[in-house]
């Protein structure tokens, strides 16, 4: 039981950090477009100079 004195504060920590990396990505606009890469992949366009 000793453990669990070690063990909750450190997943406890653990799940904080994967909250403000997920925060972090949110903020940072890495999910704007999710189905832009699908409809690029069945496109039959071909472009030479991709928009960065």
């Amino acid at each position: 039981m000793e453990v669990l004195a070690y063990l909750i504060p450190i997943s406890l920590t653990l799940g904080a950090v994967g909250l403000i990396g997920f925060l972090y990505t949110v903020r940072s606009n890495q999910y704007d477009d999710p189905d832009g890469d699908s409809r690029r992949i069945l496109s039959d366009e071909w472009d030479d100079r991709p928009k960065p």
